[in-house]
């Protein structure tokens, strides 16, 4: 291998791509860890301990002590958490984690907590071998293939932002919060609704409306009806297995679909469905990848971000469907207004919301 510098200032240009690609490798290789770190527990018992040895952690965790060893020293190494006395022998080492990093990587209610992207990441790397031979194919991997860690890693990185900007994003269109807040019993429909996040937060935000939360992935709508119960609102919160594009007319007040359209294997239909499913004077709501309009190359890094799912995710998942279109994660704002137009709206804005990584978006018929 060619020596490598930790100089970003190198003036061979197939040196510094190959620097690139070491330091990307790297970070990858320190995600998984991070994901170790979270399926087995490991932040949470450092964030108990007021500094801890290897021993404590790997008895408190359930784990062996060698692994444990090796994990810590390299999350010290990687700056993820801090040790008291690096020149110790390893088993007097002390390691604690900062009080900052513990609420990024375990509190599930923090907006920082982005945590649950590594489990995002574990999960496209499960299905390498099932990924290749859909690039050779053409074909499609289903969503359920990925598994468990991109269910819940979705809905974990997400989820704060429900908790805690979903009453905001609908203020931002003032006659729908009106109507939500008035009606006796607004009804909502929330499509891709996942395991039930957006659905339990919008009827905890507004004790007026019912919800019915719809998603084509079983797993998802099982896990929703436990998290309602234990919310304490399955008596307005209701979850079903059904495909967007099929959905039922009942005089809905709001139709909501949170990055849940770029998925969706007949967007136009899901569209389509959704109007046909308004009371008289109901409003979609969407909200779906903050993306430039067109490509950009080199793009920035929010750019890069929704790419790097796009080719390891979503476009297999939604060719696993039997497709009309497939959008992938980059969806851009004329590739909403051509599908609103085609579904038979009349009216499409995008909203003044501010939000790193949404765009939202307003349909009326």
């Amino acid at each position: 291998m060619t020596a490598l510098t930790d100089s970003p200032t190198a003036t061979d240009p197939r040196e510094a791509f190959a620097e690139r690609l070491l330091e990307d490798a790297t970070r990858s290789m320190e995600t998984l860890s991070v994901y170790l770190g979270i399926k087995l527990g490991l932040y949470r018992t450092l964030g108990d301990a007021d500094g801890a040895t290897e021993r404590d952690i790997a008895d408190r965790a359930g784990i062996a002590t060698r692994y444990a060893s090796e994990w810590l020293s390299q999350q010290a190494a990687a700056g993820y958490i801090d040790c008291d006395n690096p020149g110790a022998e390893p088993e007097l080492r002390r390691y604690r984690l900062a009080e900052h990093s513990a609420e990024v990587l375990t509190d599930p209610d923090s907006p920082f907590h982005v945590a649950p992207l590594t489990r995002m990441f574990a999960g496209c790397a499960g299905v390498l071998p099932r990924l290749l031979e859909a690039y050779r194919t053409g074909g499609g991997v289903p969503y359920e293939a990925y598994g468990v860690d991109i269910r819940e890693g979705i809905a974990g990185v997400n989820r704060p932002m429900f908790l805690h900007e979903l009453a905001d994003w609908i203020a931002a269109a003032p006659t729908v919060e009106a109507r939500l807040r008035r009606a006796p019993s607004a009804k909502v429909l929330d499509l891709g609704c996942g395991i039930g996040h957006s659905s339990i937060a919008l009827a905890k935000a507004f004790p007026r409306t019912t919800v019915v939360g719809v998603d084509l992935d079983e797993a998802s709508v099982a896990q929703a009806r436990d998290i309602a119960a234990k919310e304490g609102v399955a008596d307005r919160v209701t979850f079903v297995v059904g495909d967007a594009a099929e959905v039922q007319s009942g005089e809905y007040d709001l139709v909501m679909m949170f990055e849940t359209l770029h998925d969706m294997g007949d967007p136009v239909g899901a569209l389509r469905a959704a109007r046909a499913a308004l009371a008289d004077e109901g409003a979609v709501l969407i909200g779906d990848e903050r993306v430039g309009d067109q490509l950009t190359a080199p793009a920035d890094l929010m750019e890069r971000f929704q790419f790097g799912w796009s080719v390891l995710h979503c476009v297999a998942a939604t060719l696993a469907e039997d497709p009309v279109e497939v959008s992938g994660t980059v969806l851009r704002v004329p590739t909403v207004l051509r599908w609103a137009r085609e579904a038979g709206y009349t009216d499409a804005d995008v909203l003044d919301i501010e939000n790193d990584f949404w765009r939202f978006y307003l349909l009326r018929s």
